[in-house]
């Protein structure tokens, strides 16, 4: 009696055994198969945000060359016209035109090697530019005198008003609203009636900086009917460009034609606290 009992047990404790090895093979497998799933789902999110880096980096390269390449071919076209305009009666003042645009062709191979050094450096570490080439960081406020001269002598004088407690400037701030001044004007420059003038206004706020550029223009007051058109939204790809600059720092950018003539850009971007 005693031994069936035994025996009765030992088959007890060995279907349970059995059967918790069968739960335990399962759970294992599950396991297995969740990690496998998971590391699939982790290497999809990896090919995902790569994909979107390569697509956000593509997408910057491409503002900096249209900000690089209209900018200055824009000048050099001015520029060039003028020379033509006066080639036969003015040489002197030929000469000067054509001195311009040698100078903006020579900008924008320079800005062109610094981006592409960025993005393809060599190799070696040694860099193919001659020891006199200007290898500078990207442009920022600093250099908005120098855009402002080479705009005037292009035909757009612009003035300047800058407010509030001048400070350095974090380094894509600072190009950011270099480029938004670069952009406004330049496209002034190709679209003003003659005689346009523009205004730049820097304001650095307590938490914001401000940029705002305007020139003159006629009126957008239809003459006859008295209809009013819509003020344009700047649609161009350098504007596109300059709102997705902005968004970066969580800023936003208006560029609209003005009731009482020309255009104006504006933008605010965020800053952190002195």
């Amino acid at each position: 009696m005693a031994a069936a009992g035994t025996y009765a047990l030992i088959i007890v404790l060995a279907a349970v055994a059995g059967w918790l090895g069968v739960l335990l093979l399962r759970s294992r497998r599950r396991h297995r198969v969740a990690i496998e799933e998971r590391g699939w789902l982790l290497e999809r999110e990896r090919q995902s945000a790569a994909r979107a880096a390569v697509e956000a980096e593509r997408a910057r390269i491409a503002r900096e060359l249209h900000d690089i390449v209209s900018h200055n071919v824009s000048l050099m076209v001015v520029q060039a016209s003028a020379a033509r305009e006066v080639l036969a009666t003015m040489p002197g003042e030929a000469e000067t035109a054509l001195q311009a645009v040698e100078g903006a062709g020579r900008a924008a191979m320079t800005e062109l090697r610094h981006l592409l050094g960025l993005l393809a450096p060599s190799p070696d570490g040694e860099d193919d530019d001659p020891p006199e080439a200007d290898l500078s960081p990207s442009p920022g406020l600093s250099g908005l005198s120098t855009l402002i001269d080479r705009l005037a002598f292009a035909g757009l004088p612009a003035e300047v008003r800058i407010s509030g407690e001048q400070r350095s400037l974090p380094p894509g701030v600072d190009a950011t609203a270099y480029r938004i001044v670069q952009e406004a004007l330049t496209n002034a420059l190709k679209h003003a009636a003659a005689g346009a003038k523009a205004e730049v206004t820097i304001r650095y706020a307590e938490r914001y900086l401000r940029v705002e550029v305007v020139n003159t223009g006629p009126s957008v007051l239809r003459e006859g009917d008295g209809a009013v058109t819509s003020a344009d939204d700047g649609a161009g790809r350098g504007l596109l460009g300059l709102r997705e600059r902005v968004a970066v720092y969580g800023g936003d950018l208006d560029a609209r034609r003005r009731l009482g003539g020309g255009y104006r850009v504006r933008a605010r971007i965020p800053l952190e606290r002195p």
